[in-house]
């Protein structure tokens, strides 16, 4: 079961207003969403965002349960849309926004795209649980990408020591045969790294599948048009906050942020991290940290 990161301290952030317009840009299966739904009540509005369509669903079963549940919209979209999805629902904007980044636990452990080299699984690594044809997968990566390039996204996405070895490892073995699935991919990347990067805490495949998710999806280009979409968006004294994973989702949100150092004011000097009941209930918490900003 996914347990949303940083429940309380993200809700108390948001400076809910009851009767309030808010999005919850990642819905997943509604853990953000349920308490900030319980707090607008029902004359208010919550807009469910999320690209895989069965959490989409559960969500929805779940807020449809709620009494006094406010208007409630669910759209299947990426986030990057934002100002496109509210428009279309005659919202002009909005009092706060949530936005959490990390992967879900339903994502990593059951959903059988590939998004983790814990399991033999096709790779795939796309958030929508359908891909079209025209969707760029992890597979496509691999298999068609050139070696440079591959390279620079294990280093800009992830910042992977080894890329290049990686990287070169990842185009000599396709040649022989395509790279379909994760075990394929894992143990090319053991075949290149070094034994005590092998044998580290961190699994030595963590920073290779975290920049082919990363790319496979287009997060950052996500993260910033969302981003840029909030001073339109927000109503004045609207809040924001975003949950990251790690530092390159970390620092892509706040050098979005400082770009529009005009319209939105930083409300957490510092991230906020989990407290240690937190992370003892749920360690896949423990990279967590929460942003908050305010429209000026």
């Amino acid at each position: 079961m996914h347990i949303p990161v940083l429940l309380h301290e993200s809700i108390e952030g948001l400076a809910i207003k009851k009767g309030g317009v808010y999005v919850d840009c990642t819905t997943n299966r509604g853990g953000h969403s349920i308490e900030i739904a319980k707090l607008l009540g029902k004359d208010g509005t919550l807009v469910c965002i999320d690209l895989d369509q069965e959490a989409l669903a559960e969500a929805k079963e779940k807020l449809r349960k709620l009494k006094n549940a406010p208007t409630l919209h669910f759209v299947h979209s990426n986030f990057r849309h934002i100002k496109s999805i509210i428009e279309s629902l005659s919202i002009s904007q909005v009092d706060g926004v949530i936005a959490d980044l990390g992967l879900s636990s339903q994502e990593l452990d059951e959903s059988g795209r590939g998004f983790s080299f814990l399991r033999d699984e096709p790779l795939q690594m796309t958030f929508d649980a359908h891909p079209t044809d025209d969707m760029t997968t992890a597979y496509d990566i691999v298999n068609s990408w050139s070696e440079s390039t591959i390279a620079d996204i294990l280093y800009g996405f992830a910042d992977e020591t080894y890329r290049g070895r990686i990287a070169r490892a990842i185009v000599e073995s396709r040649r022989a045969k395509p790279i379909s699935t994760t075990k394929q991919l894992v143990d090319i990347i053991a075949s290149v790294v070094p034994a005590a990067y092998r044998h580290r805490k961190t699994h030595f495949a963590t920073k290779t599948f975290q920049a082919l998710r990363m790319a496979t999806n287009d997060e950052l280009g996500s993260i910033n048009e969302l981003i840029d979409s909030l001073p339109s968006i927000l109503e004045p004294h609207g809040r924001v906050c975003f949950i990251t994973f790690h530092s390159t989702e970390d620092r892509i949100v706040k050098q979005g942020l400082r770009s529009h150092v005009d319209a939105l004011k930083i409300i957490s000097k510092k991230a906020i991290v989990p407290q240690e009941q937190e992370l003892q209930q749920n360690p896949r918490a423990r990279s967590a940290q929460l942003r908050i900003v305010e429209k000026i």
